[in-house]
């Protein structure tokens, strides 16, 4: 990783061609405006975690999903395995509606007090369409 200016309190640098803000200890991650991340995007924001994680300790990160609408599908779980193994936090910016829409997303991420969502430790079990109540649910499961 190459160093790169600060900004106030915000220091910033370059990973190949990923942007990496630190701010009060935590590291936020922009791959850039691209909508749909391939297996080059995801081997990136791999290598660049491993890093971060490994070699500099570090356990806080953030990632920027604002235009992202598609993802590799080992993305969560190689969020979840970090977060595993290291005890790394991780939370994301406000992503797309496809993305939001994602079982694993649904499953693993809410909604922080800072406006990030934020991978929980353990998650939600059981996926409940909104607008049905568990009663309901078993009523229409026992009905098919």
């Amino acid at each position: 990783m190459t160093l790169g200016m600060t900004l106030g309190m915000t220091q910033q640098r370059h990973f190949k061609r990923m942007l990496i803000n630190v701010q009060d200890g935590i590291h936020h991650l922009h791959i850039g405006e691209m909508e749909i991340w391939d297996g080059a995007d995801l081997a990136l924001l791999r290598e660049g975690l491993f890093k971060l994680i490994e070699h500099e300790r570090c356990r806080s990160i953030s990632i920027d999903m604002r235009y992202v609408k598609y993802i590799p599908s080992g993305f969560f779980g190689m969020l979840v395995d970090w977060q595993e193994k290291r005890g790394v936090c991780f939370a994301m910016t406000t992503p797309q509606p496809n993305v939001q829409r994602m079982l694993w997303f649904r499953r693993f991420f809410q909604m922080g007090l800072d406006g990030l969502y934020e991978l929980k430790t353990e998650p939600q079990d059981a996926m409940v369409a909104p607008n049905h109540g568990t009663a309901d649910c078993l009523t229409e499961t026992a009905a098919i």
